[in-house]
């Protein structure tokens, strides 16, 4: 499966400057925040694939005109022929009653309201977020320290990867890093602007192979429903 990760700016080769077919090859595209929702409806409708997206933290705009035709999988596992994504969206909160800001309390009970629908789904292979998880690509001051919950959540439940953004490239005095890889095993990959990956079939399970008898029964059904 090969995907398309993009966050926080956009990229004028795939906007000002797109040429038909560029999105061709890609089976799902993942935005992890802080993009214009013009953009994402411009892709969407250029892709031959569906659009999934968690809200960074100056994506306001989104709580009332969300992308038109793109996916939000805030608070959820959402199950992509057998690649499940959990999606957790958000800063740190810097500012006071912000949107999509959170102190660590605040992430952990997202985590917590979702875990029944980890657990049904015996898991999941992707961690989409905004902020990075602390001390793995974050930065030490408030708005962009990355959450510790995220590292418990990895290490409970061993996704392959986590993708996010926040912390850009361009920041001065910044050491970017692209890839890291996590304690738990998980590849972490800052989704800045843009990154390609190919996600191999032996990566996560075939649908209803995930090993929670319920949830494989009812996607088996669903999927001889509709196999495509």
């Amino acid at each position: 499966m090969k995907l398309l990760l993009l966050a926080d700016e956009e990229v004028k080769q795939l906007w000002d400057f797109y040429r038909p077919g560029m999105l061709r090859d890609y089976n799902l595209i993942v935005s992890c925040g802080d993009l214009n929702r013009k953009y994402l409806e411009f892709l969407v409708t250029m892709a031959s694939c569906p659009i999934l997206y968690v809200r960074g933290n100056h994506d306001k705009t989104y709580m009332e005109q969300p992308p038109e035709g793109c996916i939000c999988i805030e608070d959820t596992v959402y199950d992509y022929h057998g690649l499940r994504l959990l999606g957790l969206g958000g800063s740190m909160r810097y500012r006071p009653d912000a949107d999509n800001m959170y102190n660590e309390k605040e992430m952990e009970d997202r985590i917590r309201r979702i875990t029944r629908e980890i657990r049904l789904r015996n898991g999941f292979d992707v961690l989409v977020t905004h902020a990075p998880a602390k001390g793995y690509g974050d930065l030490e001051d408030l708005p962009h320290r990355g959450f510790e919950c995220f590292n418990e959540l990895m290490n409970k439940w061993h996704p392959k990867y986590m993708f996010y953004g926040h912390v850009h490239k361009s920041y001065n005095n910044c050491h970017f890093e692209r890839e890291i890889l996590h304690p738990s095993g998980a590849r972490l990959i800052n989704a800045y602007q843009k990154y390609e990956l190919e996600i191999g079939d032996d990566e996560y399970p075939s649908v209803g192979h995930t090993g929670s008898f319920i949830y494989d029964l009812v996607m088996s059904m669903k999927n001889k429903k509709n196999p495509y």
